[in-house]
């Protein structure tokens, strides 16, 4: 009769470390996507019935682990005595999680649940109002694995989405969900780029030839410098002028001028653009100095992460112009960076 109940006894604990060991793993898709792909296939539709279920396979796993953690505690009292049994059963309920995530045993649970899964199911789709109860009882709430905790996880996710997405599908989401977080500085086109025209300047035909090769539909009409902008001369507008009786800059200008923040973020600025249905904002800085100027064309190609090839743009980007420029800004033959 020990013998029995010694054998017993360790059955009862090998059944206990092989039910602990057990741990379905959700698919890698989200229960939605699932639910649209359940009516393409019979394998998806299993996929899906899965996941619905799993809550449930949970739950009946934690039951199992009780009943046989309290059997094996009964077990080992009644066959070895009350002094030896409380040893055995403590050592027993401290050692068990520790066996069932050893690896080799881990992965025999893992074989053993791959087998009989399916008809586990069936099982427990039979007994859902048990296992719901037991669910709310012993199973805490997780959080589905596909929540996100912040825009970057998002981001991440979609640019190792393979090929459900184009490149461009990306870019656009990517650059979309970081929009909100850019300031007008790290776009905008910087100072010692701008091209501007002085208001007294006479708009003759060599003056004209010149706006037209540097290929802006705009630009900046000063005073006396660039931290004095006092119009946006449309370079379109010019077709229509009447060269033989040329007139100054000041005259052909639009007067008004728009101005925007270097910190302001770009939300702003594109509720800016559309609010004035203007193409263009002088940037300046917190003691109104000029430090660049911004496009809406600069804001739709950072939403919407790519570059939009106008048939009228014959320049380089006036951004990659002023990295040139800075190779030799303030570099004297004796300069020294603090």
């Amino acid at each position: 009769m020990f013998t029995f109940l010694v054998i017993v006894t360790v059955l009862v604990f090998f059944s206990l470390v092989i039910v602990a060991g057990i741990h379905p793993v959700p698919h890698l898709v989200s229960q939605y996507e699932l639910h649209r792909r359940s009516h393409a296939s019979k394998e998806a539709k299993a996929q899906h019935r899965r996941e619905l279920l799993l809550p449930n396979v949970y739950a009946a796993i934690a039951a199992k682990i009780g009943i046989l953690l309290v059997a094996f505690i009964v077990l080992s009292v009644v066959t070895f005595g009350w002094l030896l049994g409380i040893v055995i059963a403590v050592a027993g309920t401290l050692l068990y999680p520790v066996i069932a995530h050893w690896g080799p045993m881990s992965r025999l649970s893992a074989r053993i649940y791959r087998r009989y899964e399916a008809p586990y199911l069936d099982a427990v789709e039979k007994l859902q109002p048990v296992f719901k109860f037991v669910q709310a009882v012993t199973v805490p709430h997780v959080e589905p694995y596909h929540r996100f905790d912040s825009r970057e996880e998002l981001q991440r996710l979609i640019a190792q989405s393979g090929d459900i997405l184009s490149a461009d599908e990306k870019a656009l989401i990517i650059s979309g969900l970081s929009f909100k977080d850019q300031i007008v500085e790290s776009i905008m086109t910087p100072k010692s780029a701008i091209k501007t025209i002085k208001k007294s300047e006479f708009l003759g035909p060599l003056v004209l030839s010149e706006i037209h090769e540097l290929g802006h539909s705009r630009l900046p009409v000063i005073a006396n410098d660039i931290d004095h902008v006092v119009g946006i001369l449309h370079i379109n507008d010019l077709l229509s002028l009447d060269i033989k009786n040329s007139v100054t800059a000041e005259k052909a200008m639009e007067p008004k001028v728009f101005y925007i923040r270097h910190d302001d973020n770009l939300e702003h600025a594109l509720a800016a653009f559309i609010e004035t249905r203007h193409h263009l904002f002088i940037v300046i800085n917190e003691y109104r100095e000029t430090v660049g100027l911004l496009t809406l064309e600069d804001v739709i190609e950072t939403l919407i992460g790519r570059e939009i090839v106008d048939e009228d743009d014959n320049h380089e980007s006036l951004y990659s112009i002023a990295e040139k420029k800075a190779v030799d800004n303030n570099s004297p033959k004796n300069h020294i960076d603090l």
